[in-house]
């Protein structure tokens, strides 16, 4: 059993539940807690379309559909959810298909158009060679995604299968494999690896484009989905609150597009979304929004005053 919880570090509920999880994972050795952050986890968190915190998805085996979906600061609940869900079955666990698996490694390849699969993240690399390859990246000014191979084991292995290269880490460009760390210095030594980029995806390019569209509109959202039809729960209610004030706004489905989802969080070092600007300037986030309401100063800040 796996329990996902999705929390938010300007929710009172959270703060109440953290001290629950750290409890719940002392009693259960055999359950997985995963703690995800729900405006700045990309790929999790749009799975599981949170729409309140805290929220906790329990998932059994290597299922990806949730057994149980708990929303809010309910301890019994939950204690309840994964007492019945962490008993042990006497049924043989279903893996992944072959096909199931290529499918979902050929959409985690053509993620965004730099795609570095390693062990752990660029901020807390797990190997050296991981260390390396992003200290490589980062000289280099290259706008990539990643994927952490020791969250899911399956990806780890069928990827060693479905690239035909068997050590990680390994870089993707377009979907298509570059290599490894060691393939990677060579093409930078050779003054090629510019070269294989695609267009947008050095930070000089990029900023250009993130300039233009923070100033589209004198109101400009930066959202998951369209004003009618939000995909998250915080970019539905940071819409009903702009709405609410009248103020017409821009918007942004960041789902569209990576390079611009990911390099917006670098640019205004604000790691989550939604994200709101005006005059071309960070307001901040739901939570910022939410705190202007409150204080009956939003309507003067949409308005640049």
């Amino acid at each position: 059993l796996t329990v996902i919880y999705f929390w938010a570090d300007w929710s009172e509920e959270c703060k109440q539940m953290d001290s629950v999880v750290k409890v719940l994972a002392k009693d259960h050795p055999q359950v997985a807690f995963l703690t995800v952050e729900a405006e700045s986890v990309d790929g999790v968190a749009d799975l599981y379309p949170i729409e309140e915190v805290p929220a906790f998805v329990l998932l059994k085996g290597s299922s990806t559909n949730p057994a149980d979906v708990i929303v809010g600061a309910n301890p019994p609940k939950l204690v309840d959810a994964i007492k019945k869900y962490s008993l042990k079955k006497t049924t043989t666990k279903k893996s992944e298909s072959k096909e199931d698996l290529n499918t979902r490694l050929s959409k985690l390849v053509n993620a965004a158009p730099v795609m570095l699969f390693m062990k752990g993240s660029p901020e807390n690399a797990r190997c050296k060679f991981s260390k390396k390859i992003v200290g490589l990246l980062k000289e280099e000014k290259v706008i990539y995604s990643y994927f952490d191979i020791l969250t899911d084991e399956d990806v780890r292995q069928g990827l060693k299968t479905f690239s035909d290269w068997k050590t990680f880490p390994q870089l993707y460009i377009k979907g298509k494999l570059v290599g490894g760390v060691d393939v990677v210095a060579a093409h930078i030594e050779e003054g090629e690896f510019q070269d294989l980029l695609p267009k947008g995806s050095s930070k000089g390019e990029l900023e250009d484009k993130l300039k233009k569209l923070i100033n589209k509109g004198k109101v400009m959202l930066f959202m998951k989905g369209e004003p009618s039809e939000p995909r998250c729960g915080f970019s539905r209610k940071i819409v009903d609150i702009l709405n609410s004030t009248g103020v017409k706004f821009e918007t942004f489905d960041i789902l569209t597009d990576q390079e611009v989802r990911q390099g917006l969080k670098k640019f205004s070092n604000w790691p989550t979304y939604p994200q709101l600007y005006v005059d071309g300037n960070l307001v901040g986030g739901l939570d910022v929004v939410t705190e202007l309401q409150e204080d009956n100063e939003l309507l003067d800040t949409l308005k640049g005053q």
